[in-house]
């Protein structure tokens, strides 16, 4: 029903409603209702109001719109009545969820309370319409706050609000025909406004002139307070409307009266209407206003009763109508005043009957004049707190037309804004003024180089005297000059002369200087015209010399040729002859050799043609034979695969569970690195490709050549053929008297003859052309495969680079994500023990501002002192400590509520899922019961046992290594680490075992049986898939079959394991007896110890050595007999014990050694304590004689032996990490000892403990590594020095794991002794990976530090700053104030960012940073430049002018300058800067033609189209020399960008981080020469 009325309110016609056709327009033009409608919910939507709040608003704008149609009929003049079934009326009800009868009944009545009793009394018909009407009003006001409320809730940011901006929309003053009470709100809000308005610029203009102590003298303005005082004071306006009001019989007509007697004649700014007694008239500060008394009394009280709110509040139905009544009232302060100057006509909430009615009568009392004059006291309350600033809106005409500009009407609105007025006043005093430094920078082309003084004050004042003559013209201040009206266009144009005469000055020297040149020019080509005239006559008179002379030698020649010509005549003739019969002879053999050859070819082609189709029909028998039998293997191995695929073994194979499916996930990664290298050896067979073809093209050209060579022979023969018939033709003319009938035969074949020759010209000429033809196209195609194969290979690279660096930048998103989620929970688990830890207070205390994402290091420094002083006075003594960390309490307090909530919700949920689950084994066990859950938990256990079989065989194996390969009496000895890890072994392994059986075979059959309740339509786990299987069987035979085979299965397993079992029992009883043996060796090497301690020192080692004697040869003896079937063994024992035997030979020498050199030492320490006293010998203890001659024996001793490593115990880890990590500081390491020393000492410590193949420490010290890193990075990210150095850290660490790992692609970089310090034991290429994330993340905190120090020089250096002085003298008007020529004291400069970088450089070097690392940083410095400059310039207007853009070009170099010292060109830097030189370069452009666009467009492609266009928008001209840019030569630039596909986005992404790379950087520096110097505290590490 509700739904069906709001629809109607929506798409019905807007003149059915009394609300909505008053105005009799309610169609707009241009202004679509539907759409207005669906953006109206996108913003309600967006803002947080679902779409159930956005229908009940509806509902409430549907029933205003019914009850304005409600219709009241009078039954007498004091009663009235709403029809009976009144459809508006029951549309309302039935909107609103209430009662039509109790709504009809309090529409029409008003209940009337005394002291003791309480009446209803009927309204008549023009009370009851204006009840309505003040109800919708009120349902509508109610329903604007709410939607208020909602807007600033979603709007509400957590941070605190020191400040605010406020924006004050008012309307103007209004006169209109008729002005009633809502205008006389209007006016006076203005006038209120217009008052602060003139005392705030007198104020500020008084506080200027004080400020910079300039003789001033106070100037009267118009002062509206007796206006002000007309309407609000006491008696005033207001006043005597309110008392009417009260009055239980007052009018309108009665209230003009009262104004009249009170205020008639007695003030002049009221007057009376001569031709009415139902108006007045109020002078306002713009204009007379006549307002009409009709209706100011009702508008004024707007009365709403109580009793239609409380049945509105009863509605059950409609949940959103009682929230629009609820009883709290909101107090307003002065920074929460109504932000409008047309104060909305609210109510005051009605209070409910029970609830103090003579409170609530109160507060009907207040009217709405009372309430906008104390909402707008508020109002300027709150303007008077703030600093307010002025936006005047002025209309060019009223009715709307382009183009159109009233005068009249401006200066009347100028007029009533107040406008007038201000700038009389400001024109009164200095409206102009200079600061000293801007005016010496503006007007320095005035001054002569004498006139600049070091003081700019006196400089200023000397110029001003000398230009202007009137010293009542100008003041000067303190910090200002103050100009009358018109000094500066004085100034200006002086300047601008000054200026058109240096630049006419400097036109006529360049035009001297061009016709000079142009003169010059003609000069050198004259004497070139004389040069080559002259060389033209003697040229002339050669070529007349020679042609003499060539004449004769041609008379020479020709007298010769016809002498030659006659013999060779008589010559011809003869071998002619000859010619024709030997022709014949040869004619006659080679027409045979043509018929043998030719028939040779035909039996070739028929003799391969049959042999081609033998082949061919066996071809394809035996193709068809391997056809049918393929067919039929493959029949048959389909059949076996659908056998397989029903089978229930089938499945179990092909979901063996979800560890191989892990280890396929973790294969992808490998996978992906085979992808990479097949596209290296694509790209290498695509080359191997190339190369073949070239070789088959090579190869045709051979080809080509050889047939060639034999056209050349063909014509070879043609000649020798030639001279045979001239030969023949020599014996015909001896002959000739014989053989007279063989001429014509002769003359017969000469002429085939040359038919012939011709013909092979023409054949030789054919295949010369072909030649080159095929030539020119094994070029052509040649050229155009290794073009083809160049751009597809620099294609598939450039694309293989982009996908890398894609990937790369993905990867290094996602880990600074996964950081910044682990420092997350970081400060999660850290509050979580505060919360514990901390002590819940008695106290409460507002939320805290700080963000929960803030680490535990930055927390407590953010509390302000202003926060905690009123808490430390209110607080008792005792809770002052607990007071410091209230917020915290708090934080975690409301921390643990939502995990709460959240428990909760999640215990609903599993609650939900087990009703649900038991709801669905209840339905199952309805139908007939199956066994799949029985063969599951069986086919699970058989599993389990199968795999803890076999991790129990790992482990016995293990054990049985261990004894076997540590057979060596000081390892097996009692106490040693073999002895302890055999008893840790045995004893967890048991345990484990069991409990790990039963707690997986319980949780696995629970797990079985929830998935067989729920039956889920896709899983993954074998177990369902074999539910399934089994459920899809429709044959029952198949079913018991399949179960029988899987018990048989189970029994065979089961005995498997028990035979197991056995032999895991009897190897447990083996290894015990093996313990037994050792602790008996323990106790007795323990009784002979004790015995050992008794004895004198020399019998003691006497002792000792007999001992260790019995016991070797104990030991021979059994390890002979345990080998005596085995000599291998044996001889490899006795090769150890050789070994053994050599090594302590070794270590005896070495004592001796030592204890000689400690002896001599003793000696001379002995003199020393004789000379010494008495009391100073007995302080001396024998532990620091003995230790103190040690240092300086073992250190140059041992240095031959090093094997650069380092030993530390294991309880000394955490030491290390503290000393080497967390408290070292990064200035004293890096200046004093060799880069990177930290990463050698921990690589070294790795190093060792791979040697001894401890892989628990390797991983613990790794580890603890890592987090000592992560640790320090927190504490002092901000340092960039800390965070440079253990960046160059991690790389050498990460370097040396490369280096020193044994893989073939890094050893190749090593020495031969470099090679020997490989790790031997561990693999470490995980942690590789781990570290290089680390380093990753090191390297975006780095960019994070720059980016915060650089960022507050980079708009002041690069825009503001001024580093060539004088060119940005002309400035654009009214832009004085943002820049100044000379750098103020604490304003940074390009020198400044030039210092910041030499100091990161330096920074970088010293701690040893890799030079490609170093690269990478500089690269993403200078983006940042370049990105924020970029940004600011497009945002800034008064940067965009050529003078800005030469500023910029100079500042880019003095970068690309800074960047060819430091040696960093190759590193993209420049690259980075393109986008902002090329913004410099548009700003010095000529923009005017269309080739001016063109050259634009091509010169501008590292801009964005966007881009381009806001800096052609935003150039401005600074002098009279520029010219703006034209609206159409921006938009032919457009249309010539338009194919341009580039980003719409118009600011650079400032944070956009490139991927880094660590590209392998070996050391050259040998371990074993590393020194640890004492200042790092590591005393405890010893060298190896």
């Amino acid at each position: 029903m509700c739904v069906k009325y709001v629809f109607f309110i929506i798409t019905g016609n807007a003149n059915y409603f009394h609300y909505t056709k008053q105005g009799g327009s309610p169609v707009i033009d241009g202004v679509d209702d539907a759409k207005e409608m669906v953006n109206t919910r996108q913003a309600c939507t967006l803002l947080g109001i679902s779409d159930s709040y956005q229908m009940g608003i509806f509902r409430i704008l549907a029933g205003i719109l019914h009850l304005g149609n409600v219709e009241f009929a009078s039954r007498d003049s004091d009663s009235c009545t709403v029809p009976p079934k009144h459809e508006p009326l029951t549309i309302f009800c039935d909107l609103m969820g209430v009662e039509y009868e109790e709504m009809a009944h309090w529409l029409c009545h008003r209940k009337l309370a005394t002291a003791t009793e309480t009446y209803i009394k009927p309204i008549s018909k023009l009370h009851a319409i204006n009840a309505r009407d003040a109800l919708a009003k009120h349902i509508y006001a109610n329903l604007f706050n709410w939607i208020v409320d909602h807007v600033n809730k979603a709007l509400h940011a957590t941070v605190k609000q020191h400040s605010f901006i406020g924006v004050l929309d008012i309307y103007g003053f209004e006169t209109f025909e008729i002005n009633s009470f809502e205008q006389f709100c209007i006016n006076y809000a203005n006038e209120k406004l217009q008052q602060q308005f003139n005392m705030h610029v007198f104020k500020l203009e008084q506080e200027e002139y004080m400020k910079e102590q300039i003789p001033w003298t106070l100037i009267d303005f118009y002062d509206n307070q007796p206006c002000i005082n007309l309407i609000e004071a006491k008696m005033g306006v207001l006043d005597l409307l309110d008392e009417e009001c009260k009055m239980p019989k007052g009018s309108d007509d009665s209230w003009a009266q009262k104004l009249y007697n009170t205020h008639l004649n007695k003030c002049a700014l009221f007057e009376k209407p001569r031709m009415s007694n139902k108006a007045f008239i109020i002078k306002h500060f713009a204009d007379k206003v006549e307002y009409q008394c009709e209706g100011f009394l009702e508008k004024n009280k707007d009365t709403v009763y109580e009793e239609q709110i409380r049945v509105l509040k009863s509605s059950k139905k409609f949940k959103l109508l009682p929230e629009l009544f609820q009883d709290e009232e909101k107090v307003l302060s002065p920074t929460s005043a109504a932000p409008s100057g047309r104060v909305p006509l609210t109510r005051m909430p009605v209070k409910p009957a029970k609830a103090r009615p003579g409170q609530a009568s109160k507060e009907h009392k207040k009217t709405v004049g009372h309430q906008f004059r104390n909402s707008l006291h508020l109002l300027m309350e709150t303007l008077n707190a703030t600093t307010p600033h002025y936006v005047r809106c002025i209309k060019p005409n009223d009715f709307k037309f382009p183009f159109t500009f009233d005068e009249k009407r401006a200066v009347q609105q100028l007029r009533a804004c107040g406008v007038l007025e201000t700038i009389r006043i400001s024109a009164a005093g200095f409206p102009s003024r200079w600061t000293y430094q801007e005016f010496f920078s503006r007007y320095r082309v005035l001054m002569k180089q004498r006139d600049v003084l070091g003081d700019r004050k006196q400089t200023c004042k000397n110029v001003l005297e000398k230009l202007i003559q009137d010293k009542d013209k100008y003041q000067f201040g303190k910090t200002k000059i103050f100009f009358r009206a018109g000094q500066v266009a004085y100034l200006e144009k002086i300047r601008a002369d000054k200026l058109r005469a240096a630049c006419i000055r400097i036109q006529k020297t360049i035009r001297g200087w061009l016709m000079r040149k142009k003169y010059m020019r003609m000069r050198k080509a004259a004497i070139t015209i004389q040069r080559h005239v002259r060389g033209y006559q003697a040229r002339c008179y050669a070529k007349f010399l020679r042609r003499t002379r060539a004449a004769i030698t041609i008379q020479k020649f020709q007298r010769m040729y016809v002498v030659r010509k006659r013999y060779q005549c008589m010559r011809d003739a003869t071998i002619a002859l000859q010619a024709l019969l030997r022709g014949y002879m040869v004619r006659n053999k080679y027409q045979m050799m043509l018929r043998e050859h030719k028939s040779v070819v035909i039996q070739k082609h028929v003799r391969g043609w049959l042999a081609r189709r033998r082949y061919r029909r066996t071809l394809r028998a035996i193709v068809y034979l391997q056809c049918c039998y393929r067919r039929m293997m493959a029949k048959r191995e389909l059949k076996k695969l659908k056998i397989e695929a029903r089978s229930v073994e089938r499945y179990k194979k092909l979901h063996i569970g979800l560890e191989n499916k892990i280890m396929q996930l973790q294969r992808k990664i490998d996978e992906q690195n085979k992808e990479y290298k097949s596209l290296l050896e694509k790209m290498n067979n695509l080359e191997i490709t190339y190369s073949t073809e070239t070789e088959k093209l090579r190869s045709d050209v051979e080809r080509l050549r050889t047939s060639e060579e034999e056209a050349k022979n063909a014509t070879n023969r043609v000649l020798s053929l030639q001279e045979e018939i001239a030969k023949l033709r020599k014996e015909l003319h001896q002959t000739q008297s014989e053989k007279k009938s063989i001429e014509e035969r002769a003359d017969k074949y000469k002429h085939e003859t040359e038919q012939l020759v011709s013909e092979l010209k023409e054949q030789n000429s054919l295949l010369k052309t072909e030649k080159e033809e095929l030539n020119r196209r094994i070029h052509d195609q040649a050229r155009e495969i290794t073009e083809s194969m160049e751009k597809k290979l620099v294609e598939e690279t450039k694309q293989l680079e982009l996908d890398l660096n894609d990937e790369r930048l993905r990867y290094q998103n996602l880990l600074n994500e996964f950081s910044r989620l682990e420092e997350r929970y970081d400060d999660l688990k850290d509050e979580m023990n505060l919360m514990v830890s901390i002590p819940k207070p008695g106290h409460k205390r507002t939320d805290s501002t700080h963000s929960s994402n803030e680490s535990e290091y930055t927390f407590s420094s953010e509390i302000t002192e202003a926060e905690d002083l009123p808490l430390r006075m209110e607080q008792e003594p005792s809770e002052k400590k607990a007071a410091l960390d209230m917020s915290l309490f708090l934080k975690l307090q409301k921390r643990v509520s939502e995990l709460e909530q959240e428990k909760q919700s999640l215990q609903d949920e599993l609650d939900r899922k087990e009703e649900q689950a038991l709801r669905a084994k209840a339905k199952e066990e309805e139908r007939p019961p199956i066994r799949g859950a029985e063969l599951e938990y069986e086919s699970l256990k058989r599993q389990e046992l199968e795999s803890e079989n076999k991790k129990l065989k790992n482990e016995l194996n293990e054990l049985q290594k261990a004894l076997t390969e540590t057979r060596a009496p000081e390892v097996t000895a009692p106490g040693a680490p073999a002895y302890r890890v055999l008893l840790d072994q045995l004893t967890s392994v048991s345990e484990e075992l069991e409990v790990r059986k039963e707690e997986v075979l319980i949780l696995r059959s629970q797990l079985v049986s929830q998935k067989e309740a729920i039956q889920p339509k896709h899983t993954m786990t074998d177990a369902t898939i074999l539910l399934e299987d089994v459920q899809k069987m429709k044959d029952k035979g198949e079913i018991a079959q399949a179960y029988i085979g899987l018990k048989e299965t189970n029994r065979l397993l089961e005995s498997q394991l028990q035979s197991q079992k056995k032999s895991h029992e009897n190897e447990l009883e083996s290894l015990r007896g093996e313990i037994q043996s050792l602790k008996e060796e323990n106790n007795r090497q323990q009784q002979l110890l004790a015995q050992n301690l008794q004895l004198p020192p020399e019998a003691r080692i006497e002792a000792s050595l007999q001992h260790e004697i019995t016991r070797l040869t104990n030991e021979n003896l059994f390890y002979e007999e345990l080998y005596a079937d085995d000599p291998k063994k044996y001889q490899l024992y006795r090769i150890s014990l050789y070994k053994r035997m050599i090594d302590l030979m070794e270590q005896l020498e070495k004592q001796d050694k030592t204890v000689r050199k400690l002896k001599k030492q003793l000696k001379v320490f002995a003199k020393k304590i004789g000379e010494l006293e008495v009391g100073q010998m007995e302080n001396i203890s024998p532990g620091q004689i003995i230790d103190e001659p040690i240092r300086p024996v073992n250190i140059p001793r041992k240095e031959k032996d090093f094997q650069g490593m380092l030993e530390y115990k294991k309880e000394d880890e955490q030491k290390l990490v503290k000393n080497l990590i967390l408290e070292l500081k990064p200035r004293g390491v890096a200046v004093n000892l060799i880069p990177g020393l930290p990463a050698y000492i921990l690589f070294m410590c790795v190093r060792h403990a791979d040697y001894l193949n401890d892989d628990q420490k390797v991983r613990s010290l790794l580890t603890s590594t890592i987090n000592g890193i992560k640790k320090v990075l927190k504490k002092r990210g901000d340092d960039f020095e800390t965070v440079s150095f253990w960046l160059s850290n991690t790389c050498r660490f990460l370097h040396c794991l490369k280096q020193y790992s044994g893989e073939e692609g890094f050893m190749k970089h090593n020495t031969p002794r470099q090679n020997e310090h490989c790790l031997t034991n561990f693999d470490l290429a995980e942690y590789r990976q781990v570290l290089s994330d680390l380093a990753i993340q090191i390297y975006q905190q780095l960019v994070r530090v720059l980016e915060n120090i650089l960022q507050p020089m980079i708009v002041s250096g690069m825009l503001e700053h001024e580093t060539i002085q004088g060119v940005s003298g002309v400035k654009p008007t009214g832009l004085r104030k943002r820049t100044s020529s000379i750098a103020d004291e604490g304003t940074y400069t390009l020198d400044s960012i030039i210092r910041q970088l030499n100091s990161f450089h330096s920074v970088m070097c010293q701690h040893g940073m890799d030079p490609e690392l170093i690269k990478q940083v500089v690269k993403q410095m200078f983006y940042i430049i370049g990105a924020i400059t970029l940004n600011n310039l497009l945002l800034r207007k008064d940067m965009c002018s050529w003078s800005k853009g030469m500023q910029i070009r100079y500042n880019v170099s003095q970068l690309e300058e800074w960047l060819r010292d430091k040696n960093l060109m190759n590193s993209g830097a420049k690259e980075t800067l393109e986008p902002l030189i090329q913004a410099a370069q548009l700003l010095q452009v000529k923009k005017k033609t269309d080739e001016d666009a063109e050259a634009i467009c091509s010169m501008c492609n590292a801009l964005t189209t966007a881009q381009i266009v806001k800096v052609l928008n935003l150039y401005t001209p600074v002098n009279e020399f520029e010219e703006r840019v034209l609206v159409s030569f921006i938009r032919t630039i457009q249309v010539r960008l338009r194919d341009r596909k580039d980003s719409p986005q118009l600011l650079m992404d400032a944070k956009h981080i490139f991927p880094v790379t660590f590209p392998f950087n070996p050391s050259s520096l040998a371990l074993e020469t590393i020194q640890i110097p004492a200042s790092l505290g590591l005393g405890f590490i010893s060298r190896v």
